[in-house]
């Protein structure tokens, strides 16, 4: 999990940090607003101006959270209480109560074997062992050929490259081409297994599939020694309190499965470590021309952390498989087609998986990457991929749920009941095939499923496919029920309207602005349908419905269906907090009729919107959901598909393809002094020398306690001795490897504080200003809920000179070096709007003029993204670019990212 560390300008730091994978509040002084009111009787009127008091000066400003959300409410305030104080749980718990699984056997190394790890038992092996970068000569050898194979250009121009007179002598590489590299790559360096090419006989009629040994891959991935630290070897449970009434559920062995397997498996052979085996397959196009695809298969394990297992980087996925792709165009009966592809793709999965029938049941010993050995089980357990995937898996039929027994006609009901379906009447029903033929079909059909002849999870221990199927966020709800929402909600409102409001939205870091509008986008991809998600309720809000219907319950279903989205995809659930998952849900179904009164839908029988209906179990069951979300492997289709293919010479694809993954995997101020009149003209800040003036006087006394006429004489009577300023034009919030997972720092949030820049005469890229709003906390804000924040639009970032600051400041309340100018909105209602529940804020406008003053940029938490009131109409002569100087009513977005619907919600 990234935990985002702001960096003093190219950033500054949250007021929260993130331990543990819980967000935890840093012990700070509580910054109370002054009192800068017009007059002395007007002390308590304190919204007129809000300005935390600067901290005292602290170099080690804490770190912030950055990979969880939270906050599903609704008007009841007390409902909302609730719901964060669940949320809160989970999010600012100090510690987690660890219950071990009871036998402490489970997962307990072997006795008296011999330990030596993965990387002494390669060096051994090699036979220069002085060199470190055997079998390559030196570290310039070993980094050109990382390069070639993992940045460089295709085989033969790296031989070109190679031919030229001079070249390898001078650089000394112990290879003259592309070849001979690939040879050292292939018979000198460890890696993981290669790939064998076999034939399947189907219907009389010989199939290709290429595919590694699957034990040796999960060997491969539980002993590597990049993973060692990491990995997890037997059950837990986890709560949130000593009682044990609150249990949590994150990483795979908290969930309900691994300690349900466990227990079965003691029974026969105690003392075992589970390996639960997660394969994903997704047939995927890997060029745009001639059709061609590839249909990989890849595997994973769940003893490797969910935060490594997410980043293909990491490469704790494996390319298992490639099955084959043939369409049997040569099989003219349609039915009889679909049936021969099904048995094709069952025997492959299991001719590939048939190894874990025997290594399931009775363990086979495996090094993990310290060289402790244990007896290892590897077992089946999730199946990942999208419905056609999971159609094809289970062997049910297409417009059927691959999970349970509810009729088709009943999927758009949220609380028809179901059971999951009957594996043993399944086992049944396919063991009848040596009865007879019409016996073997009847049974199928009785049983629900299609007659395929030996479906690869039959004899797998331990196995149940219904209960393997696992929620897959990408396809069921992006590119599903988002994907249909946008349809809709185009017919409910207009694709103008709609497209009219994408170009007016304001910019921020997580937002991409869709200047040509959102209707007319094709082949729309996961990613794009998430960004849109970001701004997709808040440009539907005062959008007229045909006929002047009420739009209540369409925002109402349109902020079900998101805050479902947002949920489901918590890094961490308790057994409370998935209760707001079902009320989401609930809020959807309970007003999705209004797309049926609008003529646009006449029913909602989808498989996609039915297995939300499965989410809570399957948290609870294998815990949560990117443990197993098909984005990760959609990402790997690029990775080691798509870029496979390209490096081949189109001829014999696959036979290619493989021989280039087995190479892949073994290698591998803005300005200076800015006058105050430019802060004035440029930045809009007006009022930059009064308030910094008034800061100045706050500082210098804190042990006093100001009304506004009495601060307002202090500052008249100080004295800047400088008239320009160091400006800076971008805070970043960066990522943290807390967990010590070697993650590299990316930006995870910034905000922009730029003025207009005029271009050149030959170019036309001259830049509008950009000022952007952020949510500032007054030393009070926790990570749920909006108390302690206000928002604020930063017009300056400035830091003063030390000299001056010393002349200035007292020596024990030093300021911080990073200052910002703001112009504050009014505070947040003590409720959000009850239609769609986002915070509905205005300006902060006294006498005519915004309200402005000078804090630290340490208290500025993140990035916040408003969305302007459009009314029915968005006014023409609004933009992007001058949109929040424009309008005077916005609302508070809460989902651009998951930390701000964490808080905002």
């Amino acid at each position: 999990m990234y935990h985002p560390r702001p960096l003093a300008l190219s950033a500054q730091h949250h007021p929260h940090s993130h331990s543990n994978g819980l967000f935890q509040p840093e012990d700070e002084e509580p910054l109370a607003p002054p009192d800068d009111t017009s007059s002395d009787e007007e002390d308590a009127a304190e919204e007129y101006e809000w300005e935390p008091p600067v901290q005292e000066n602290n170099s080690d400003i804490p770190s912030v959270e950055l990979d969880d959300p939270m906050d599903n409410d609704d008007s009841d305030g007390t409902d909302r209480k609730s719901r964060q104080h669940a949320e809160r749980q989970i999010f600012e718990q100090d510690q987690v109560t660890t219950v071990p699984y009871p036998d402490s056997r489970a997962g307990k190394p072997i006795t008296r074997a011999k330990v030596q790890d993965a990387n002494t038992t390669y060096g051994s092996s090699m036979s220069d062992s002085e060199n470190p970068y055997s079998p390559f000569s030196s570290r310039m050898d070993w980094e050109i050929a990382q390069w070639a194979k993992l940045r460089g250009p295709s085989s033969t121009a790296f031989s070109d490259l190679l031919s030229i007179e001079g070249v390898n002598e001078h650089l000394g590489l112990s290879y003259k081409n592309s070849r001979e590299l690939n040879d050292i790559i292939d018979k000198q360096l460890p890696g993981r297994p290669t790939f064998r090419r076999e034939q399947i006989i189907v219907v009389g009629e010989a199939f290709d599939i290429y595919h590694r040994d699957v034990l040796e891959c999960i060997k491969a991935l539980y002993g590597d020694p990049d993973f060692a630290d990491y990995l997890v070897f037997a059950p837990e449970r986890h709560y949130t309190d000593d009682d044990e009434t609150v249990r949590l559920y994150s990483d795979m062995h908290t969930g309900k499965w691994w300690w349900n397997t466990q227990k079965k498996l003691d029974e026969q052979r105690p003392g075992a470590t589970i390996v639960p085996v997660i394969i994903s397959t997704d047939k995927t196009q890997v060029t745009m021309f001639r059709n061609k695809t590839a249909y990989p298969v890849y595997l994973t394990i769940g003893n490797i952390p969910k935060e490594i297992c997410r980043k293909p980087s990491r490469r704790a996925h494996v390319l298992l498989a490639y099955l084959p792709t043939t369409r049997l165009e040569h099989i003219t009966n349609k039915v009889s087609r679909r049936r021969s592809a099904a048995n094709l793709y069952h025997a492959c999965m299991a001719r590939v998986l048939s190894p874990l029938e025997n290594a399931g049941l009775d363990g086979l010993s495996m090094r993990s990457g310290d060289g402790i050995l244990r007896r290892c089980h590897p077992l089946f357990a999730c199946f990942i991929g999208d419905y056609p995937e999971q159609v094809l898996a289970t062997t049910v039929k297409t417009t059927e749920c691959p999970k349970c027994d509810i009729p088709p006609d009943e999927l758009e009901s949220a609380t028809a009941p179901f059971e999951i379906r009957d594996l043993h009447a399944v086992l049944d029903a396919l063991a009848t095939i040596d009865v007879g033929d019409l016996e073997f079909v009847q049974a199928c059909r009785d049983a629900g499923i299609k007659p395929v002849v030996h479906p690869f999870w039959e004899r797998l221990p331990y196995a149940n496919i219904f209960q393997a199927v696992t929620p897959d966020i990408l396809h069921q709800l992006y590119q599903g029920l988002v994907k249909h929402l946008l349809g809709w909600l185009a017919q409910a409102c207009g694709p103008n309207k709609i497209d009219a409001r994408c170009r007016r939205l304001p910019p921020n870091h997580h937002i991409r602005l869709f200047m040509k509008g959102i209707t007319g986008l094709s082949r729309v991809s996961g990613a794009e349908h998430a960004q849109i998600c970001c701004f997709l309720l808040g440009i539907i809000i005062d959008a007229r419905l045909p006929g002047n219907m009420s739009s209540t319950c369409l925002l109402r279903a349109v902020c079900g269906l998101l805050d479902f989205l947002y949920l489901a995809q918590y890094p961490c659930h308790s057994s409370e907090t998935l209760s707001l998952l079902d009320e989401a849900l609930v809020l959807f179904h309970d007003n999705k009729q209004i797309f049926v009164n609008l003529g646009i839908r006449n029913h909602f029988n989808l498989p996609k919107l039915h297995a939300t209906r499965h989410y809570i179990s399957m948290i609870r069951f294998f815990g949560t959901t990117d443990n197993y979300n098909t984005e990760y492997t959609e990402r790997l289709h690029i990775d080691l598909a798509k870029d496979a293919y390209r490096t081949t010479n189109r001829k014999d694809e696959f036979t290619q393809m493989t021989r280039w993954l087995e190479r892949k995997e073994k290698i591998h101020p803005s300005a200076k002094a800015v006058s105050f009149q430019t802060l004035i003209s440029d930045y809009g800040a007006t009022y930059f020398r009064e308030a910094l003036a008034r800061y100045i006087a706050q500082q210098n006394h804190l042990d006093e306690s100001l009304s506004r006429s009495r601060l307002e004489a202090l500052a008249a009577n100080v004295h800047l001795p400088f008239h320009s300023v160091a400006v800076y034009h971008k805070i970043k919030w960066l990522s943290v490897d807390a967990r010590g997972h070697g993650d590299p720092l990316i930006t995870v949030d910034s905000v922009h504080v730029m003025p207009r820049r005029t271009g050149t005469r030959q170019k036309n890229d001259a830049l509008p200003a950009r000022f952007d709003t952020a949510l500032i906390n007054n030393g009070t804000g926790q990570s749920v809920g909006v108390e302690g924040y206000r928002v604020g639009q930063i017009r300056a970032i400035f830091s003063i000179r030390e000299r001056d600051a010393q002349f200035l400041f007292p020596p024990t309340h030093q300021p911080p070096k990073h200052l910002a100018y703001i112009k504050w909105f009014k505070p947040f209602p003590s409720t959000p709007d009850s239609r769609h529940s986002m915070y509905k804020i205005n300006r902060l406008v006294h006498s005519g003029e915004r309200v402005a003053s000078i804090i630290p940029v340490s208290n500025i938490v993140r990035s916040v993204h408003l969305i302007p009131k459009f009314g029915p109409v968005a006014p023409r002569h609004w933009t992007s670019n001058n949109v929040l100087k424009e309008c005077d009513t916005f609302f508070v977005n809460c989902y651009i990212d998951r930390h701000s619907f964490v808080t905002l919600r």
